[in-house]
């Protein structure tokens, strides 16, 4: 299959909660054993009386109570953690402590965390086990989950019931308090690999007796070809031969593996990595050059597949075939009008 030059992006659950700890200190509830429900959910409930945390059993019909929750909104911390204990992710750490609206509504799919919050009340701090094979039925597990065990872990910690158009107020703040966090955490990222990366080019480009110049977005290039006529500019169509390799010498994919098929993308509109858009506009066609692009341009800590692993800087070898006009933007796409409800898996 092509490898298709995407970014990286790093995927969410969307986070979870307090976990036991702040039980445990006070009562050793954390020694309670689960009880189970009909579709095989294991769950610790504790509801806080006074000062004090109790365990709170369920009958084996659920909450009688949920009904006049129906419709509303429970904010919540919520932390998804491996059978061994590994944290996936942490709506407090997301959201900077804020809590995140779950929608409550008629439960569709028994044996999950639909089923496991229609069991929760306000107030309530709770721990789900999910079998991996009854949650992912009849798809495969992500194999962080099941590295990490049998079973998927939900830790949740209520607070308060709210109407749509308080959840609606929330959610909006939350995603931009997500964003602010994920462009944070990029820049940083890009800033202390990207100097890394820098003396490992460096050390390259003098092995390899390499005259490159450096663009300021981080990237060296070397016009060994020029072309003719104007650079490519975003937004138009280019045709382009390549050979992408790691700075050890081994080819992770080129068109000559794909019988010599020119890749094809629109330039500046996220289709390639981003050292890709940055270095392209460099060129005119016919040009042929070399790319050295850092992993924050490239595929950052994720990697690649098998092939390029994480914080992996790039060699690409390009040629620059063809440059069409420019192709419509797509439309927009629309917000959600509403919240998310539970986490985004």
């Amino acid at each position: 299959m092509r490898f298709t030059l995407r970014s990286a992006q790093a995927l969410a659950l969307g986070a979870v909660a307090l976990g036991l700890a702040g039980l445990t200190g006070c009562n050793n509830l954390g020694s309670a054993k689960f009880s189970k429900t009909k579709s095989g959910i294991e769950y610790k409930i504790f509801k806080k009386v006074g000062s004090k945390y109790e365990l709170r059993e369920i009958g084996p019909d659920g909450d009688p109570t949920y009904k006049d929750r129906v419709g509303k909104f429970l904010t919540a911390h919520i932390q998804t953690r491996t059978g061994k204990d590994s944290v996936m992710d942490n709506t407090r750490k997301q959201f900077d402590n804020t809590r995140v609206p779950l929608q409550l509504g008629e439960v569709q799919r028994k044996g999950g965390p639909e089923e496991a919050y229609a069991l929760l009340q306000p107030g309530d701090s709770a721990v789900f086990r999910f079998a991996l094979d009854s949650l992912f039925k009849g798809r495969p597990a992500p194999p962080a989950l099941k590295r990490g065990g049998a079973f998927v872990q939900l830790f949740v910690s209520t607070d308060k019931l709210i109407e749509r158009p308080e959840a609606e107020k929330l959610q909006q703040s939350l995603q931009i308090k997500a964003m602010a966090a994920q462009q944070k955490e990029m820049a940083e990222y890009a800033t202390t690999q990207g100097a890394k990366d820098d003396v490992i080019i460096q050390e390259y480009m003098k092995k390899n007796g390499l005259k490159m110049q450096k663009d300021a977005s981080g990237i060296y290039y070397q016009i060994l070809k020029p072309g003719t006529g104007p650079n490519a500019v975003a937004g138009q169509r280019i045709s382009m031969n390549y050979a992408g390799t790691l700075l050890s010498g081994k080819e992770f994919d080129s068109t000559a593996k794909h019988g010599g098929q020119p890749f094809e993308f629109t330039l500046g509109r996220g289709e390639v990595i981003p050292g890709w858009d940055k270095g392209v506009v460099l060129l005119n066609k016919g040009s042929r050059a070399i790319f050295l692009i850092p992993a924050p341009l490239a595929y950052g800590k994720a990697g690649a597949g098998a092939d390029i692993p994480a914080n992996a800087p790039l060699k690409f070898d390009v040629e620059l075939l063809d440059i069409k006009a420019a192709a419509p933007a797509p439309a927009p796409m629309p917000m959600p009008n509403g919240p998310a409800g539970a986490p985004a898996q």
